[in-house]
């Protein structure tokens, strides 16, 4: 199946998009109880990491040779840009559910992209309690890093969270585009989130050779948080990965998330409908 033109122009699209949200926030505040509910579960899945933080500054000096305000700053940078990916990206994991559900045959005949469709699948009001968390952390992490702070190093920060949320977009988004044609590979999507949750926060020369470089050039974890703060503290990366690479490492979230976007639109142009 192929997707139809959309007909609209991008001004145009882009208005209907916000419009969407604020619909779908609007209607879910109607019930103001299960609202707050979901806030409060998006906070308290991230309890594990400000536990995590609080033994790492209170019981530990550091890890790795890194100190314990320098792991602060890593786990600070994956928390936030995870974050930061629920909010605007989160939606595309439900992609196979749509799906099978054959939500996505009726997106195919709307005049906009099926992919932002997806994304406009519901507002993620557990994203609120996800973000407010995770801006505590980052806060903390970038306050005790003791980095001297000018505009190239605020920039490059900034830089380094869009990056990382880039990069989960794309894992996610290219398991999703396999899981189109082959159902079972969407059960890899949450393996690979909590893959990058759980080794993300942790600067990669505690891990075996073989790991890191999973993590490096497989699985881009690295490219989340460790590569930016290595870059942002000065310090040096890890056996096997190269200096320029650190340096250039919020760029690879970019290139990473067009190239699954184009594994998407492939994908797409050969999905045949939910009874195949």
């Amino acid at each position: 199946m192929v997707t139809t033109s959309t007909g609209l122009g991008a001004l145009e699209r882009w208005r209907l998009v916000v419009r969407i949200m604020r619909l779908d926030l609007r209607a879910q505040l109607e019930y103001r109880t299960e609202f707050c509910l979901t806030v409060l579960v998006g906070a308290v899945w991230q309890t594990s990491v400000i536990v995590f933080a609080t033994v790492l500054l209170t019981q530990f000096s550091g890890v790795g040779g890194w100190s314990s305000d320098q792991v602060l700053l890593i786990a600070g940078i994956q928390m936030f840009a995870h974050s930061v990916f629920v909010l605007f990206f989160g939606r595309i994991a439900h992609l196979p559910k749509l799906a099978q559900q054959g939500m996505l045959d009726v997106f195919l005949l709307r005049p906009l992209p099926v992919y932002r469709q997806v994304l406009l699948t519901g507002f993620p009001v557990n994203a609120i309690g996800d973000l407010s968390v995770a801006a505590a952390l980052f806060g903390g992490g970038v306050v005790r890093s003791h980095i001297d702070w000018g505009p190239a190093s605020a920039g490059y920060l900034a830089a380094a969270v869009v990056g990382g949320a880039l990069t989960e977009a794309a894992v996610v988004t290219a398991v999703s585009s396999a899981a189109l044609h082959y159902p079972a590979a969407s059960q890899w999507t949450a393996w690979l989130q909590e893959l990058i949750g759980t080794f993300g926060i942790y600067p990669l020369n505690i891990l075996p050779r073989t790991v890191r470089y999973l993590f490096t050039y497989l699985l881009p974890l690295a490219f989340v948080a460790y590569l930016p703060a290595t870059a942002l503290l000065d310090r040096r990366p890890a056996p096997g990965i190269p200096a320029w690479l650190v340096t250039v490492s919020p760029l690879a979230g970019l290139a990473l998330y067009a190239a699954s976007r184009r594994l998407w639109k492939l994908s797409l142009n050969r999905y045949t409908g939910v009874n195949g």
